[in-house]
């Protein structure tokens, strides 16, 4: 076998808009509508989340050249501290490297931002780089990355889409759709009742067979997440996801033992490596873990969330995050269908998620997507040249 080559340069990029940081949209975008989050105790940032800055990071772009000049690349959320993190401090045990030293630069890389990192934007900034590993060795080898995860085990991919029209999404061929909470406790109960009607509005129009779940985005209290939760039997609410803030595990132990039965309770987006996967799962907070790939520790952190899950009989089914999802997702036994995140503003068609970063991005075609559409090498995806690449730091 030849010899694999070795990491030669490692470079950050920031860019702006719509794409890995998806909340970074234009006026007039549904994400961006009235939706419940932790600030919505506070009138001024209820109508929009960007008015409190959910924008302010970014896309994180972090490439990776191979001394054979093979360039792997990942987006995430991160921006400019991503960058600096990444220039400064990671590139230093990343350069010189060889390219399937994946599990030992992770390591090195989370034990060396310990004092400063666990979670949160070094974490995001640590899983950028490791799924540009993924897609730099994926590259060197010829083959896409799901193949080095143990291959794909089945054949398609099944979605759930998550926007303001679950009704359009039906017709779009999803098996199920997920709304944004829009009223949160402030709102008392004139807020219940308007998450009630919209939720009983949509469960008239897409009928009985058709899932229907709740995005909470960590905007509940656990006395108002338990109402809305049996208020909400009524439409048969598939699942409350996010519910509570993510820190507070006792929390997400008694909703999960006071919803109604059959109900599910689901979280895990804001939740980090297999530590805070853990405590999920050993206090029994939810049935369902939502990782995102991007944010979580990465496809090396995540195989062993996933691991974790499975051992207990639990679903992994990660937030959306488009192929940085779909590669791992069509490997695992225990990730049976996935999240489409509708990115028009209107939630009316299906456009590529991270779009207009990434060029070949495939979605799903009523709903689904044959495994062969992830068959480039790599992530099978390419960083859009018209794109306006920042590099604030070099090394």
């Amino acid at each position: 076998m030849s010899k694999m080559p070795t990491i030669k340069q490692v470079r950050a990029f920031t860019l702006r808009g719509g794409g890995a940081d998806y909340h970074d949209q234009k006026g007039g975008h549904w994400i961006d509508d009235h939706i419940a989050t932790p600030m919505s105790k506070y009138p001024q940032y209820r109508q929009s989340r960007q008015s409190f800055g959910i924008n302010v990071l970014g896309t994180l772009v972090v490439e990776i050249e191979a001394s054979d000049g093979t360039v792997g690349f990942s987006v995430t959320t991160g921006g400019e501290i991503g960058c600096w993190i990444v220039e400064k401090h990671l590139a230093r045990f990343l350069e010189g490297a060889c390219v399937t030293d994946i599990e030992k630069l992770w390591d090195q890389m989370f034990n060396a931002t310990l004092y400063y990192g666990r979670k949160g934007v070094v974490i995001n900034t640590i899983s950028g780089v490791d799924l540009a590993l993924w897609d730099l060795l994926a590259k060197v080898r010829g083959e896409p990355v799901h193949a080095l995860l143990g291959g794909a085990v089945r054949d398609e991919l099944v979605f759930y889409a998550t926007g303001a029209r679950p009704d359009l999404a039906k017709q779009m061929g999803f098996i199920g759709g997920k709304l944004p909470l829009h009223h949160g406790p402030a709102e008392r109960e004139e807020g219940l009742r308007k998450n009630l009607e919209l939720l009983g509005d949509m469960r008239q129009r897409v009928g009985d067979d058709f899932w229907l779940m709740y995005d909470c985005w960590m905007s509940l209290d656990v006395e108002y997440a338990t109402r809305l939760a049996n208020a909400a039997a009524e439409f048969d609410l598939k699942w409350i996801e996010e519910a509570l803030p993510p820190d507070d595990y006792w929390g997400y132990a008694e909703l999960r033992r006071n919803v109604p039965s059959g109900m599910l309770v689901t979280t895990g987006e804001h939740e980090a490596t297999r530590w805070g996967f853990r405590m999920l799962l050993e206090m029994e907070c939810c049935d369902i873990l939502q990782p995102d790939v991007g944010w979580c520790g990465g496809i090396t952190e995540l195989l062993k969330i996933s691991a974790l899950a499975d051992a207990r009989g639990k679903l992994v089914v990660p937030h959306g995050s488009s192929v940085y999802s779909y590669h791992f997702v069509i490997t695992r036994q225990n990730s049976p269908f996935a999240e489409f995140l509708m990115m028009a503003p209107q939630a009316d068609k299906v456009v590529p998620m991270f779009s207009p970063q990434l060029l070949d991005e495939p979605v799903p075609v009523n709903g689904r997507m044959r495994a062969s559409a992830l068959d480039a090498p790599g992530f099978g995806v390419r960083l859009n040249p018209a794109c306006d690449l920042h590099r604030p730091h070099t090394h």
